[in-house]
């Protein structure tokens, strides 16, 4: 029998945003509070032969761009193992999803460190544990791991309410961006579910990348909808590797004609055919601005 279940591509479990740490005990069975990191979701899969596929969430494989993380997957763990968490790069003593967006030839000669940081397993060899609740995955993840070491982890987790809103508050300067709070019972399904919950710091929302404004192959803003119906320019202007990404991401998808010139709140822009999610970051006042962070294709 083949020890290896579960191939790629798996839909992912995705969580439901909140505006507040739920409380423990306001769920049957209890939640888990784990940190929600700054970096590009992926599944990994050991397959067989020593290939590893870096699953991102619109499915890509992602081996090529971390051969480092890639090589430590197939050292440490055996084929048939199946992992749910976040690549994240490190600079300066704190997340740096940008280096994320470099090369891996950039990262290694400016010294920064990738990690994977798992929160969850789907598969083991020979068994696909998705049906089992939570607290059984979470405890076969750490026995999975037991003898790993870095770049490989398990995600800080919890089931102290108290410890989860404190690594809320103090761990935003090293660029936790808040926190996951997941039911204990929950079985691995795809989608959106509100049995998985995160919350972000109040600044940081998600909205819909509409459109782009300057060329394709260098956008300099974007054409995005608020969770309140608005529809807005990100401003500032792009940052070079912001821009990397969004070219890279959306070139396939946009709209003809190549520019819409009458768009009611925007004027001249290139439109997507099909509406991508973004982070973003809003500062309050009287005039209010949506900061870009990253296309949510990739974490």
């Amino acid at each position: 029998m083949s020890t290896v279940v579960l191939r790629p591509p798996v839909g992912v479990m995705r969580p439901r945003a909140a505006d507040e740490i739920p409380a423990q005990g306001s769920v049957p069975g209890g939640l888990q509070y784990s940190l929600k990191l700054d970096g590009f979701r992926a599944l990994a899969f050991v397959l067989e032969d020593g290939r590893v596929f870096l699953q991102s969430r619109s499915q890509r494989d992602l081996s090529r761009e971390f051969p480092g993380i890639a090589a430590q997957l197939r050292a440490q763990l055996p084929e048939g193992t199946v992992l749910d968490g976040e690549l994240c790069a490190y600079r300066e003593g704190r997340l740096s999803f940008t280096d994320l967006l470099r090369s891996p030839g950039d990262r290694a000669r400016l010294g920064v460190p990738v990690s994977y940081v798992a929160f969850d397993v789907l598969a083991l060899p020979g068994r696909d544990v998705r049906t089992l609740p939570l607290r059984e995955r979470w405890d076969l993840l750490g026995a999975a791991l037991a003898d790993a070491v870095p770049p490989l982890q398990r995600v800080l987790a919890t089931q102290d309410e108290e410890t989860a809103r404190v690594w809320f508050r103090d761990l935003r300067a090293v660029g936790v961006e808040g926190i996951v709070a997941k039911a204990l019972d929950s079985a691995y399904r795809p989608g959106g579910t509100w049995s998985w919950r995160k919350i972000r710091h109040a600044d940081t929302r998600d909205g819909t990348l509409l459109g782009i404004y300057g060329p394709p192959e260098r956008p300099r803003a974007l054409l995005v909808a608020l969770p309140d119906g608005r529809t807005v320019q990100t401003s500032p202007r792009l940052t070079p590797p912001q821009s990397r990404q969004v070219a890279e991401l959306v070139g396939d998808l946009l709209d003809e004609p190549a520019v819409h010139p009458d768009h009611p709140d925007a004027g001249p822009v290139r439109l997507l055919a099909d509406p991508l999610l973004v982070e973003l970051r809003q500062a309050a006042g009287r005039h209010e601005t949506a900061r870009f962070v990253r296309i949510r294709a990739e974490g």
